[in-house]
């Protein structure tokens, strides 16, 4: 059942790239805009970043940012040599919108957030070398 459901969303996934090309651009507007757009949204003040849960040692939005868009991007990319660039390119991609951040207004670079990125990555990565190991996740 399980593997059914992962191949069925590989399928969507690779047919719709635009979508994780569309996570991309949203996570980087959400990254370099001055202030939380999503604090203007939900609470009128844009000074106010929403948190989804509390924060461990890690930040846990930017943790479960970077999960859901290594997991899009790794349903989406599934060959070996596109793994390998794909995992490059978003442990890249966190380092360097972390590090802008120090340059944004009402923004700041942050450890915890830094180390929250590369651990959603990380994870996704671990993840999907173990079901590239099984036999039943093929390209």
């Amino acid at each position: 059942m399980i593997n059914k459901t992962i191949l069925l969303m590989i399928n969507y996934f690779s047919k719709y790239k635009f979508i994780f090309y569309l996570c991309n651009f949203i996570l980087i507007i959400l990254y370099l805009f001055p202030g939380s757009l999503l604090g203007c949204y939900f609470y009128n003040d844009c000074k106010i970043q929403p948190q989804i849960t509390e924060n461990f040692i890690i930040s846990t939005n930017h943790l479960y940012a970077y999960i859901v868009l290594s997991v899009i991007g790794f349903l989406t990319f599934r060959k070996n040599n596109q793994f390998n660039i794909l995992s490059i390119y978003l442990i890249f991609l966190s380092i360097i919108l972390e590090v802008l951040q120090y340059f944004v207004p009402n923004r700041s670079f942050e450890f915890s957030d830094l180390f929250g990125n590369l651990t959603g990555v990380i994870l996704a990565i671990i993840l999907f070398y173990f079901f590239k190991r099984n036999e039943n996740f093929k390209n």
